[in-house]
């Protein structure tokens, strides 16, 4: 068995991250200010909340008006007004509170005197999008953030005047569903830098050498995410390299369950990983090499954004918006769905060569922190941008 080519620790590359410094065109204060609100039906924080909450902070530090309309048991209401927000609590589900939310935030509407209204699921858009009809509210805008096929486009035509979707993939997916190229527009999730990492503790944690080549795995467990597929495609570079090693990180029922038998089942006990949902994750990235996820189906695909931030080279699968989240070839490896061969090829290239490795660390920080791409800056000058544009049009 070979032992895998690592010339340092990851923790300790020898380019060192810097904090991400946004361009100072990025950081200027808007010269049209507007009052926005967003609506939200979702009571959990998963992916979708976390855009809003991100995209709130990021046009008030602009200079944009910022309030929230969402149900009183969200998670969102509590975090919101711990930034200091004004945020709204409305029922919604149901006839009965589809009638009152109408009402409700048709009155918040009128009230608020908003220049945009951005609703971001099927039900908050079916009341919020009507009582902004009914409001006069000049600009109404639905988000749309999954890969998953669209059902009525009632919230899409009927109610909004417009839509932005998180990738260009999502954004043929409602073309195709017959919205006018000129109604949608992507405007990207913003990825905020990891903190800088002194030390990473997961080799520690492990009991891992140095030497040690780590691919490191963030996803939630489900099976669309792919964590069966991507172990079973390193079963030979397991056998190959005798100091590789796969960490997994996430949680979610059946599927953490099904994986962790699995791993068993192929005696991988001591390659494969399990460290369920971690909140420390920059640390955990920061003491790896490679950064790998066979997604299924995928809207936007931030986390390879994450990784990449965290100076790791990515390994995608290339389906839904991964394509747009890295540069093929410069700053990760894009294979093809469901292809084990090209995923095992791919890994291997990036496990023998730790100078493409670097090369593509590289790549990945001029993208990513000096054109700050995908930085909540760049969010902030591209909303308004869309904004400005759709009320211009409509006026």
């Amino acid at each position: 068995m070979n032992t895998p080519v690592n010339s340092s620790v990851a923790g300790d590359r020898s380019q060192a991250l810097q904090a991400a410094q946004a361009p100072n065109s990025l950081c200027e204060k808007t010269t049209r200010p507007l009052r926005i609100v967003h609506s939200e039906a979702a009571v959990s924080f998963g992916g979708q909340e976390h855009r809003i909450f991100k995209e709130m902070r990021a046009m008030r530090k602009r200079g944009h008006h910022m309030e929230l309309i969402c149900r009183p048991e969200a998670q969102l209401v509590a975090r919101m007004r711990e930034e200091g927000f004004v945020v709204h609590t409305v029922p919604m589900g149901g006839i009965p509170n589809f009638i009152k939310g109408v009402s409700a935030i048709r009155h918040i509407l009128r009230e608020g005197r908003f220049d945009v209204l951005n609703t971001h699921s099927r039900k908050d858009t079916l009341i919020a999008a009507l009582a902004g009809r009914l409001a006069g509210t000049p600009l109404i805008v639905r988000t749309r953030h999954l890969a998953i096929p669209i059902g009525s486009l009632l919230s899409y035509t009927w109610l909004p005047h417009k839509v932005a979707t998180v990738s260009n993939h999502v954004r043929q997916m409602v073309l195709d569903k017959g919205v006018s190229p000129d109604k949608v527009a992507t405007i990207y999730s913003p990825v905020e830098p990891p903190a800088p990492v002194a030390h990473s503790t997961l080799r520690d944690e492990l009991g891992l050498s140095d030497s040690a080549i780590v691919v490191i795995c963030v996803a939630v467990m489900r099976e669309k995410k792919g964590h069966v597929f991507l172990i079973d495609s390193m079963k030979a570079l397991f056998e190959r390299y005798s100091d590789l090693h796969l960490v997994l990180v996430g949680a979610g029922s059946p599927t953490f369950e099904k994986v962790q038998k699995h791993i068993a089942d192929s005696g991988l006990q001591e390659r494969v990983h399990l460290l369920g949902y971690r909140k420390d994750v920059p640390n955990l990235l920061a003491g790896s090499d490679i950064f790998a996820l066979a997604t299924e189906q995928e809207a936007s695909g931030t986390v390879y954004v994450e990784a990449q931030m965290s100076g790791l080279p990515v390994v995608g699968t290339n389906v839904g918006g991964v394509c747009e989240m890295l540069k093929d070839g410069e700053t990760g490896i894009l294979v093809p769905l469901h292809d084990a061969q090209a995923l095992t090829l791919a890994l291997d290239k990036l496990i023998q060569n730790p100078a493409l490795r670097e090369k593509m660390s590289r790549a990945a920080h001029k993208w990513l922190y000096d054109e700050a791409v995908f930085s909540p800056e760049m969010l902030a000058l591209n909303t308004e941008a869309v904004y400005s544009k759709w009320l211009d049009e409509k006026s």
